[in-house]
């Protein structure tokens, strides 16, 4: 019961914002209700305020006790939301598949798949050495095991 009103709280809240879109929503038996969110364009400060301000407000502590954490979607976490991957085109991503580990930047992210580039060195098809390959893979996303971006500094 409890954990619906915070739930429709949260719907309306995000409804109003959209930008902003749930990555995880829990409430425990504790009444910890735990949020975290991600935005197509970040998340900021006063985004996790409007939405803590928009659950909280809107409940009574006298009929029902209850802690609020709000945050953003951290950036070593794993991608779990498509619009996650569409504001991380062009940056480099970690993909684990059942069958396979990729690393390579993602080009491309459409409503079925991923598609992931990267250079590789072969050996050259006539002679001694080995010349620079570019490939790609489509990754379809019921394929995907986990998925991280790549931080670099």
């Amino acid at each position: 019961m409890f954990k619906d009103t915070v739930k429709d709280l949260l719907d309306a809240a995000l409804t109003e914002r959209q930008d902003l879109f749930l990555i995880d929503f829990d409430v425990n038996e504790a009444n910890h209700i735990k949020v975290i969110v991600d935005g197509d364009n970040g998340v900021l400060v006063e985004d996790c305020m409007f939405l803590s301000r928009a659950i909280e407000h809107n409940l009574d502590r006298e009929e029902q006790d209850f802690s609020l954490e709000v945050m953003s979607a951290g950036a070593a976490s794993p991608l779990v939301n498509k619009r996650q991957y569409r504001r991380h085109i062009n940056r480099t991503l970690k993909v684990k598949t059942a069958s396979e580990q990729l690393e390579g930047v993602l080009a491309e992210a459409t409503e079925d798949y991923i598609l992931l580039e990267w250079k590789t060195r072969e050996p050259k098809p006539v002679g001694k050495g080995k010349v620079t390959v570019k490939k790609q893979a489509n990754v379809a996303y019921q394929d995907i095991v986990e998925a991280k971006v790549m931080i670099k500094f």
